[in-house]
């Protein structure tokens, strides 16, 4: 039996989010996927994940699921053997974006969740995905089964988005680090600072990629993180 591993998905997402790697990586391996949807702090989010995790684990997390990683890696990194970081940012929460957040949560308390996705859709994937129907009712189908309480729950938690760089020095277990180049969110610049911030990590660049970068380009992050889980 490999290793286990442990997914962290991102906002809104969920097990989906990760469908076409867990075909591939889930042979003869145990992976779980970290319950994100009761609590609304990061600290009690991981709390929950180490409870049920096995005593040693991969981490992968994309996204939100990236910041918890981080987060993770502060607490417990006795417990993580590697780190698989993707479209994400090592930057604490700043006033403009929890600003940005902040109104999503109203549209969300005020029974405007359908708009909340409506706004989110277009910096989820890059311009050329846009259209893909079946990409978009997938990740509207992650989103409502998300619901709005819990979509709250996770903007709250990331609005005291902790600065997680000055602790990337400190990390040593082998660290892929992935991004589209068209990652609208979480833009290439911080994957190279992540990936700078940690000694012998690996980074990579997916050529018309947007933010999720597991759905719009699966071949290529699939054999990414296999190389990744055996090395």
């Amino acid at each position: 039996m490999c290793e286990p591993l442990a997914l962290i998905a991102g906002l809104t997402c969920a097990a989906e989010l990760y469908r076409p790697q867990w075909r591939v990586l889930g042979v003869g391996r145990q992976v779980l996927v970290a319950d994100r949807r009761r609590d609304a702090t990061l600290g009690a989010i991981i709390t929950r994940l180490l409870a049920v995790a096995p005593l040693r684990f991969a981490l992968c997390g994309l996204s939100m699921g990236g910041t918890l990683a981080f987060e993770l890696m502060r607490r417990a990194p006795e417990r993580v053997t590697r780190l698989a970081v993707l479209d994400a940012t090592g930057k604490p929460a700043s006033p403009d974006k929890n600003a940005v957040r902040i109104e999503m949560i109203g549209h969300a308390e005020n029974g405007r969740y359908d708009h909340v996705f409506a706004l989110l859709w277009p910096t989820f994937v890059a311009p050329a995905r846009l259209e893909d129907t079946e990409l978009r009712a997938l990740v509207r189908r992650m989103a409502v089964d998300t619901g709005p309480e819990t979509f709250i729950r996770q903007q709250r938690a990331l609005l005291d988005r902790p600065d997680s760089r000055p602790g990337l020095a400190a990390i040593s277990v082998p660290t892929r680090v992935l991004v589209g180049s068209e990652d609208r969110l979480t833009p290439v610049e911080d994957s190279q600072e992540i990936a700078a911030g940690i000694t012998g990590s690996k980074l990579m660049v997916i050529p018309g990629c947007g933010h999720l970068s597991t759905l719009e380009a699966p071949e290529i992050v699939t054999a990414e993180l296999s190389a990744w889980l055996a090395a």
